[in-house]
């Protein structure tokens, strides 16, 4: 019993100490805080708010894209303001954006030595407590203790894995080690105390970009952004391991990169089932934020064996073609965002691969940001009466010679067992 209640005692010194460091954190670092407004100009109302915090003398801020992305695609629209830890306010200018990691720098008026945030020059140590600093539903600034869990192991791009509430309003808020240095920067969350932060490094990199590289528009940014990370995703993929892998009586595609993960489903528990379908589904674990109705940077792969059970040719073709019917997009745009799909159909015979199968190739522009495009392939099986196989991908902001090396490579990794 006794060491019952020093095990008590302990954990509520823990709690308190961690709670008295909060609070000095706090007071030192709230005049750097600010909530962080989208204005809907013709209502003058709250469309969205955030966090930011300043980074420099100057008034730079940083925050999350997502938080300012309706002004950046829409700056006749919205305008940009901060609120300060005393209730001041005043208007923000968007300098710079990292759409790929979901960062930007806005700029306010300021006098001279304010104070601003450091970033750490290294990286937190796994099981670390950290402080992650933010504006939720609008309650004024809080601090949350929380752990450093290291990199976010399936992400392509590095994410955090945080213990601790990033909770609604805490996006673009920084998170701090105990010597109150920016290690990251808040930005989604799973639920029952699981975060993710952009690591810092990342602002680093944008900060330099800011410092020196001259002035590009924010769509020129985009769209190099864009451009850059779908040639890096599609280069490690084309670089990485292929393997065949069963489905049914055909051979799929494995890739070996952890940032890809795959499900599989079957209906081979439903005995009355008149098509016995196998499928496996691959995707990119996460996407590029553009605005909240237009996602890109995915890449999917899916593949569909069938055969029949007692169904003549002609009754499985009918439900063959319903299956092909279901390929769609793998992510969302408006006819704001891209054109109409222009599709081109072939025939592929078996002097060239050993499947005689019917393709799709669809590609549809961006028409903000020129040379990328969302291109989704389709082909499907047509040599045998009671068996196919469909396969298909999606892959979404990338340039014509990746999406015409990626086919080449996928349709080569498809056949017959």
């Amino acid at each position: 019993m006794k060491g019952f209640i020093a095990l008590v005692f302990i954990c509520l010194s823990i709690n308190t100490y961690a709670a008295e460091q909060a609070e000095q954190i706090f007071k030192k670092l709230a005049p750097s805080l600010f909530q962080i407004r989208l204005i809907d100009n013709a209502s003058g109302e709250k469309s969205s708010i955030g966090s930011g915090f300043q980074i420099n003398s100057q008034g730079l801020i940083a925050t999350n894209y997502h938080v300012i992305s309706g002004f950046a695609r829409h700056p006749n629209k919205y305008r940009i303001e901060y609120l300060d830890h005393l209730g001041n306010k005043g208007a923000l200018t968007l300098k710079r954006v990292d759409v790929v990691n979901d960062l930007a720098l806005v700029k306010r008026e300021a006098g001279a030595n304010m104070p601003y945030f450091q970033l750490a020059e290294g990286v937190p140590h796994k099981g670390e407590e950290l402080f992650s600093l933010g504006n939720p539903h609008d309650l004024g600034m809080i601090v949350v203790p929380g752990t450093y869990n290291g990199l976010k192991k399936e992400s392509f791009n590095d994410k955090i894995h945080f213990t601790g509430s990033v909770n609604s309003g805490m996006s673009g808020g920084p998170v701090v080690n105990q010597s109150a240095e920016v290690v990251g920067i808040n930005v989604a969350t799973s639920g029952n105390q699981i975060g993710f932060l952009v690591p810092h490094d990342k602002l680093v990199a944008l900060y330099q970009a800011f410092k020196t590289t001259d002035d590009i528009s924010i769509a020129e940014q985009i769209s190099q952004q864009l451009s850059k990370n779908q040639q890096k995703l599609i280069d490690t993929m084309l670089s990485s391991e292929w393997q065949s892998k069963q489905l049914g009586q055909g051979l799929i595609p494995a890739v070996d990169v952890p940032f890809i993960r795959c499900w599989g489903d079957s209906n081979a528990d439903k005995t009355d089932a008149l098509i016995l379908t196998a499928v496996a589904h691959c995707a990119l674990d996460e996407n590029t934020y553009i605005s909240s109705k237009f996602f890109t940077g995915n890449l999917e792969m899916e593949f569909r064996y069938m055969q029949a059970k007692d169904l003549n040719a002609s009754k499985f073709y009918h439900l063959y073609e319903q299956q092909i019917r279901r390929a769609g997009p793998g992510n969302k745009a408006t006819k704001e965002d891209v054109s109409e799909y222009q599709c081109h159909h072939d025939i592929v015979s078996p002097s060239e691969r050993n499947i005689n199968s019917k393709t799709v190739f669809c590609t549809r522009a961006y028409k903000q940001f020129p040379q990328l495009f969302d291109v989704l392939y389709l082909s499907a099986s047509i040599d045998k009466n009671q068996q196919a196989l469909i396969s298909h991908f999606t892959i979404a902001g990338v340039e014509e010679s990746s999406a015409l090396a990626f086919t080449r490579k996928f349709m080569e990794s498809v056949s017959w067992k």
